[in-house]
């Protein structure tokens, strides 16, 4: 592309996003020169991956003029999921043919922070309908390409976004996770996804979303920009439902401390009793025996869970109100859905919602706030407990089916994710960590779980890892 220098894209694909700012700030290159790298990359890099599904150049062009080279992320290119969040004047269709012609008309609360905070849009990630899948594969916009493997998943929900990152097209993308969205992805990208405290990061204009069991972040590659992008868009607003405790000093400073010595759990026993890949169990054995030899207290504790009965009662929490939803969009876009609108799977949902009584309803909610109660009680005793992200290394595409009709069996299909949906109920802070590359050359995950709003230790422990077993040099097949 004229006027970007190969000196250029070699520096924006070897830095994170902190690194870019830094340039912009020292004036070494502009925000606009940024912008159009992240453009040459996408244009060179998304014919084979398929990560960013709306281009959204002269967005970040014009916004490029104006920013403030003191931002923490001054001039960073940036995408957006292609879910739930509205940046104004851009497409809104959760990866649904349904809402495929639907734009935003406002910023969401955390849009505005993200614009404070200096990153500039240059697209949309890819995304199932509704966020319904750890896959990535809509019927919409077609099957994101893990770049490590074009044969296996690249996760989901937010598979665009970890692709994306994994492949230097971006330095950060939004992600979002109700039941893994952002770790599972991250874990088959060989990105980090941390998944912070429940209320960390305001929902509004939303009031509340699963019960609080829903939550918005992003995809990097160092632990760096994650503790700084948390430092830019956290807080609640008043009224909000849930409130986690804030610490005195920016997560980006707390990382950088060394950790004091941890009483730190680990688990390589999936709670639903099923088989565990020996190169998952490996990974997350060496990490703990790494974290002993560094002087952490560290000992083996299975999950007290009934994951099977849990994962059955809060899918079907989250069944309403993913109805409700369509109830409300129906009146917004002025006709009905229809099966011929959505995925199979998302049509057995809505039903399912729409055929739930108000008493089954709040019943489930008082199962989740339980096991949510159990779940911390269970792992207090512990300052970090590590377990899998997924139990297998990432499945082919078309494992997980959105054309499936039958949704307790297209559930079933999620027990990969087992060590992931608890913590999304519990509101526990956790991070997948990119630790482990497997034997086939597809990464392997390991997640840290923290304290409820203690996101300052799983930084500050991702931080040793990622010296003591270091992945900022790998890169994948597909990647700048």
């Amino acid at each position: 592309m004229p006027g970007v220098t190969e000196s250029l894209l070699r520096t924006y694909a070897d830095s994170d996003g902190l690194a870019l700012a830094g340039l912009v700030r020292k004036g070494e290159v502009s925000p606009g020169e940024l912008v159009e790298a992240a453009v040459a990359t996408i244009e060179k890099l998304n014919p084979e991956l398929n990560a960013v599904v709306h281009k959204l150049y002269d967005i970040g062009r014009m916004a490029a003029v104006a920013v403030d080279r003191e931002a923490p992320f001054a001039g960073v290119p940036y995408l957006l999921k292609e879910l739930a969040t509205s940046w104004k004047g851009t497409p809104n269709t959760n990866s649904s043919v349904y809402l495929k012609d639907v734009v935003a008309d406002f910023d969401a609360e955390v849009v505005t922070r993200i614009k404070k905070a200096g990153f500039l849009l240059v697209g949309k990630s890819n995304a199932p309908e509704n966020g319904w899948s750890i896959s990535t594969e809509p019927k919409l916009y077609g099957a994101t390409v893990n770049p490590w493997r074009a044969d296996v998943t690249a996760g989901g929900s937010s598979g665009g976004s970890s692709a994306a990152v994994a492949a230097r097209m971006v330095p950060v993308a939004e992600s979002s996770d109700a039941a893994g969205s952002i770790r599972v992805p991250a874990s088959c990208c060989g990105v980090l996804g941390l998944k912070p405290s429940r209320g960390r990061v305001t929902m509004a204009p939303f009031g509340d979303v699963w019960h609080g069991c829903a939550y918005f972040l992003a995809n990097t590659r160092t632990v760096r920009d994650t503790a700084a992008y948390l430092d830019a868009v956290a807080g609640a607003l008043p009224g909000d439902p849930y409130q986690p405790p804030v610490p005195e000093k920016s997560w980006l400073e707390l990382s950088r401390r060394s950790p004091r010595k941890l009483r730190v759990g680990f688990t390589v026993t999936p709670p639903h009793g099923r088989p565990i890949d020996p190169e998952v169990r490996r990974a997350v054995l060496d990490t703990a025996r790494l974290l002993e030899r560094l002087g952490h207290d560290v000992e083996e504790h299975d999950m007290s869970l009934d994951a099977g009965r849990i994962w059955r009662t809060y899918t079907n929490m989250s069944c309403v109100q993913t109805a409700a939803v369509f109830d409300w969009l129906e009146g917004a876009l002025g006709r009905p859905v229809t099966r011929n609108d959505v995925e199979p799977i998302t049509w057995a949902i809505i039903e399912r919602g729409r055929a739930t009584s108000g008493i089954s309803h709040i019943s489930d909610v008082e199962a989740v706030r339980q096991a949510s109660r159990a779940i911390a009680t269970d792992l207090d005793g512990y300052d970090i407990y590590l377990t899998p992200t997924l139990t297998q290394l990432p499945r082919p595409v078309g494992f997980y089916d959105m054309s499936m009709t039958d949704l307790d069996a297209y559930n079933d299909l999620w027990t990969d994710s087992v060590f992931m949906f608890p913590f999304d109920i519990s509101g526990q802070p956790a991070m997948s960590i990119p630790l482990a590359m497997s034997e086939s050359g597809v990464p392997i995950g390991v997640q840290a779980v923290g304290r409820y709003g203690d996101e300052a230790t799983v930084l500050a422990l991702a931080v040793v890892l990622e010296q003591e077993m270091p992945w900022k040099d790998r890169r994948p097949k597909v990647s700048a």
